[in-house]
């Protein structure tokens, strides 16, 4: 069983959190304060770290400051209302793993940890590259080589969900459930839209086809060799 800590001050998102991943068979532990927090992750009963970016007693970066200069790395996701780039940027280099902003989805929150927890213990990822193509995951800015790509956020969503697949089949019903969270696949041309004009901008005239579309049911995502 998986074991989450929150350390979050707000009584009522804690209650919702803690009671939607208790439901999906998480073991949920609360924390309160960030030093009650500290203390708790600092024993080493967690898997992941859900910390709020303001609490009282001492700050969620510096809980998560405290635990990094111990060696403790457990995975950390950082909740805040402070949502610009630079906070982002602020909380990664406090050594978290990952930022979500408030307000927010369960269900991202869910899949952001579900990322978390699948990763190898050397670092978060916060750059993807695949060919010409770059992704910053905290600056939330794509480039094909020079050319800066202007993305939607669901177009950025799109492209990073590819780009870690990269060279492999996705189909609709994988975007579906795991980019809009259906948990069934609508009768809807709305996966084949957005990828439609994702590729419009990943793709100029006479450049390499990087987003190709197989056999009409399914998209691959890959670089020339």
């Amino acid at each position: 069983m998986t074991r989450l800590l929150l350390i979050e001050d707000d009584a009522v998102t804690a209650e919702e959190v803690a009671g939607y991943f208790r439901g999906r068979g998480y073991q949920v532990s609360c924390a309160a304060t960030g030093t009650e927090g500290l203390a708790e992750a600092g024993a080493g009963r967690a898997d992941v770290l859900v910390v709020d970016r303001l609490l009282p007693g001492m700050d969620g970066l510096a809980v998560i400051e405290a635990l990094r200069h111990a060696g403790i790395r457990t995975p950390a996701l950082v909740l805040s209302a402070l949502d610009g780039v630079d906070e982002r940027v602020r909380g990664l280099r406090a050594g978290g793993d990952d930022y979500l902003g408030k307000p927010f989805a369960l269900a991202e929150l869910e899949a952001r940890i579900e990322a978390l927890l699948r990763r190898p213990a050397d670092g978060p990822e916060t750059l993807l590259r695949v060919g010409p193509l770059e992704l910053d995951l905290v600056a939330r800015t794509a480039r094909r080589g020079s050319r800066v790509l202007d993305l939607l956020p669901r177009e950025f969503r799109l492209l990073e969900y590819m780009m870690r697949r990269a060279g492999q089949t996705v189909t609709r019903a994988m975007l579906f459930e795991d980019v809009w969270n259906y948990r069934f696949t609508p009768r809807s041309n709305l996966v084949d839209v957005h990828m439609g004009r994702l590729r419009r901008k990943l793709d100029a005239p006479h450049e390499v086809e990087l987003l190709c579309t197989v056999r009409g049911i399914s998209f691959v995502l890959d670089a020339p060799p």
